[in-house]
C-alpha cells in the first residue's frame, strides 16, 4: 500500500491551475466568448487562492490585460510560458497526493482520450510547468494514462471512478479490472473503490469520466447527475446509476447521503449534435463551489441542489454555454493545487 493518499478537492488549496485558450487551440473561432469565461472564472478563483496559468508566450500580453480588465489581482496570478494542443488542466494536470510528511505530484499520461485528439503538447504540460520553477512539491512521471476528470477521492481511502473510462482498451490497452485496481491502490492509498458500471452523457468525449456525472462531497455525500424524462436517451443508464450509488460505501463502510442534480433541457452545437450540459462539473474551492450554468430553468434548482451538499460554503454560478461548445465544462478545464505545491 502506498505511504501517499489521494487528496481529496476540498482539502486547503494553495492555487487553481488553467490551461488559457489560444488560436492554435480549437478555440479559435469563439475566442472572444471563452476568453470572457476564463477571465470571469479567474476573478472568482483569486477570491479565494492563487492562479497558476500555462499558455503560450504569444498569448501572455492579452491574458494580462484581460485579468486587469476584470479586476484580476495581479499579485495572485503566475503566467508561465507552456505550449498546449488544449485546455483541459483536469486531464493533463498533475494529480496531488499527500503523505505525513509532504505533498507530491504524480504525472499521468494522456493520451486524448484514448487517441481521438493530439495530446503530445498537453502531455508534457506538467513536467514543462516543473522544469520552470511553478511546483516546490517533487514531480513524479507515472507510465500509466489516467485523466484527473476520472477518478473521485474523499482523501480517507475512497475512491469513485466508471468502468467505461478506467477499463477502456484506448487508454492503457487490455486490462482486467484487478490489474487498474492495483495501479490505484499502488498510487493513491486507496483502500475501496466504488465502481460505476452505468452512466453517459451524449457528446461526452471522455468515455464517461465520473466528474460529468457523480461526484464526492465532504461529510460522506454524493452530489449526481438524474434523468426525469423516461422519453430521455440518457434516463435507462441514469437510473441505473442511481441504483448503483445507493449500494457504494465509503472506506469506513458507511452508505452516502445522496443528492440529485436536475436535468437540463437538451443543448445541441450547430451542427444539430447534443453536448454534454452537466451541473456535475463543478469546481470546489477554498470555502466555495463554482458551478457551471446554461442559462436553463434548471439552474437555480442545480445551485440550491449543491448549497444543501456543501453547507457553509459559497455557491456561484459561472455561465458555461460557450465551454460545452467543445464538450467540457467547469471541471474539465481546471485543476486544483492543494497547500504545498506551490511557494
Amino acid at each position: 500500500m502506498s505511504l501517499y493518499r489521494l487528496m481529496a478537492e476540498w482539502e486547503p488549496q494553495a492555487a487553481v491551475m488553467l490551461s488559457w485558450p489560444h488560436e492554435a487551440t480549437d478555440w479559435q473561432p469563439l475566442l472572444p466568448s471563452v476568453n470572457q469565461v476564463y477571465a470571469e472564472l479567474a476573478w472568482h478563483i483569486c477570491r479565494y487562492s492563487r492562479l497558476l496559468i500555462a499558455a503560450p508566450a504569444s498569448s501572455h500580453n492579452a491574458i494580462v490585460d484581460m485579468l486587469a480588465k476584470r479586476g484580476v489581482p495581479q499579485h495572485l496570478v503566475s503566467v508561465y510560458e507552456v505550449d498546449s494542443d488544449d485546455t483541459w488542466a483536469r486531464d493533463h494536470g498533475p494529480i496531488t497526493v499527500a503523505s505525513d510528511a509532504c505533498v507530491k505530484l504524480l504525472d499521468f499520461q494522456f493520451n486524448g482520450w484514448g487517441g481521438k485528439f493530439d495530446a503530445s503538447l498537453d502531455n508534457a504540460i506538467s513536467g514543462t510547468l516543473a522544469r520552470a520553477g511553478a511546483f516546490m512539491a517533487p514531480l513524479e512521471t507515472v507510465d500509466f494514462v489516467l485523466e484527473g476528470g476520472a477518478i473521485e477521492a474523499d482523501g480517507e481511502g475512497t475512491l469513485m471512478a466508471t468502468r467505461e473510462c478506467l477499463l477502456n482498451p484506448n487508454r492503457n490497452g487490455v486490462v482486467d479490472q484487478g490489474e487498474v485496481e492495483q495501479v490505484l491502490r499502488c498510487y493513491f492509498g486507496v483502500t475501496t473503490i466504488n465502481w460505476l458500471g452505468s452512466g453517459f452523457l451524449q457528446g461526452d468525449d471522455t468515455d464517461s469520466h465520473i466528474d460529468t456525472l457523480a461526484r464526492l462531497c465532504p461529510n460522506n455525500r454524493i452530489v449526481y447527475v438524474g434523468c426525469p424524462d423516461p422519453e430521455d436517451v440518457h434516463y435507462q443508464a441514469l437510473a441505473k446509476m442511481k441504483a448503483e450509488l445507493h449500494e457504494f460505501r465509503s472506506a469506513s463502510g458507511k452508505p452516502y447521503e445522496l443528492f440529485e442534480l436536475p436535468w437540463p433541457q437538451p443543448v445541441y452545437s450547430a451542427d444539430g449534435e447534443r453536448l454534454p450540459a452537466t451541473y456535475a462539473n463543478f469546481l470546489i474551492l477554498n470555502g466555495a463551489v463554482l458551478v457551471p450554468t446554461y442559462q436553463d430553468p434548471s439552474d437555480a434548482l442545480a445551485l440550491r441542489t449543491v448549497a444543501e451538499a456543501f453547507p457553509g460554503y459559497e455557491v456561484v454560478g459561472i455561465d458555461c454555454r460557450v465551454l460545452i461548445e467543445q464538450h467540457g465544462s467547469l471541471h474539465c478545464i481546471t485543476m486544483q493545487l492543494p497547500e504545498g505545491v506551490v511557494a
